[in-house]
């Protein structure tokens, strides 16, 4: 079953979402929170993987981030990834007022940029007792020297600066596209895969996703390390779900990150790129994590 949510951070931005909650449910169950990666909206196949650990047992709590999608939040189309990381504890909050929720059992899953985001709440929130990062960004830094060349980083780094200088002045935050089809084209996501997905899933399946964010949120993105966190996850059970040939949130920084972390974890490599945790390896993606879940949070 599911329903529509909604409910207020600590700063007062309400944030809008569904709950999912198993048929025949008896008593209080385990609860996901889950939110989606870069600029993407809920509608952009987080149903399926909600419907999956529902089918197992577990409710979900999915909602869209701030400045995003059915929530609110100023300036639109803007992804501060510690707002996002402290939506993500509010959720949790919510969760757990949840008549449905078993506040004991709580875990986390994100995917891609929100894969990063859940090795920060992990590692610094406790009452979440279980963790499964999708694709996950690791590094920010080591991410964006993957993805821009070397010699458009001055002109990127000369705009950011104009951009604050402006924003001072009270001009309106500069805009970049999410993604383009010319690869060397000015983008926060400057991969082939990511312009035939987000356009082709935006058509099919999320017709409230914009192809814009403010530049300041890739200043943001490229200063983002959640690898850092990796070490402080345990005792949470981690999951790590690592597309083989992933070159958006590229593949060795995650097993990377994997490798800092402590006992007890698992690691599973999926065949493919990034996005097809989404679509052609969702039924691999989708029962490790509702594995991973199961074990840890329906004993």
């Amino acid at each position: 079953m599911r329903k529509d949510i909604e409910f207020k951070t600590e700063d007062g931005v309400t944030l809008r979402g569904w709950h999912y909650v198993p048929d025949n449910r008896q008593g209080k169950v385990p609860t996901i929170v889950m939110a989606h990666g870069f600029s993407a909206v809920k509608e952009m196949y987080l149903d399926k993987f909600a419907e999956a650990f529902a089918a197992a047992g577990l409710a979900a709590l999915v909602f869209d981030n701030r400045n995003f999608g059915a929530s609110d939040g100023e300036p639109r189309l803007e992804i501060d990834p510690w707002r996002q990381v402290r939506d993500y504890r509010d959720a949790i909050t919510h969760a757990e007022t949840l008549e449905e929720t078993d506040a004991e059992r709580i875990g986390i899953w994100g995917s891609s940029y929100s894969g990063g985001h859940v090795l920060v709440v992990s590692a610094i929130d406790r009452r979440v007792k279980c963790v499964v990062a999708q694709v996950p960004l690791a590094s920010g830094a080591g991410n964006g020297r993957r993805l821009i060349r070397p010699d458009f980083f001055p002109g990127l780094r000369a705009a950011f600066d104009e951009d604050r200088r402006a924003r001072m002045k009270g001009v309106a935050p500069a805009m970049v596209p999410v993604v383009a089809e010319d690869p060397l084209a000015p983008s926060a996501l400057p991969t082939p895969d990511s312009w035939t997905w987000f356009t082709e899933t935006g058509r099919s399946r999320a017709p409230s996703w914009k192809n814009e964010v403010t530049l300041r949120s890739v200043e943001m993105f490229i200063e983002y390390e959640p690898e850092s966190y990796a070490s402080f996850i345990s005792p949470t059970p981690l999951l790590m779900v690592v597309a083989r040939g992933d070159v958006l949130t590229v593949a060795d920084l995650a097993f990377a990150a994997y490798e800092k972390a402590l006992q007890p974890k698992k690691l599973v490599a999926l065949d493919g790129g990034h996005f097809d945790a989404y679509v052609k390896g969702f039924k691999e993606a989708s029962g490790a994590a509702t594995a991973w879940f199961t074990e840890h949070l329906m004993k």
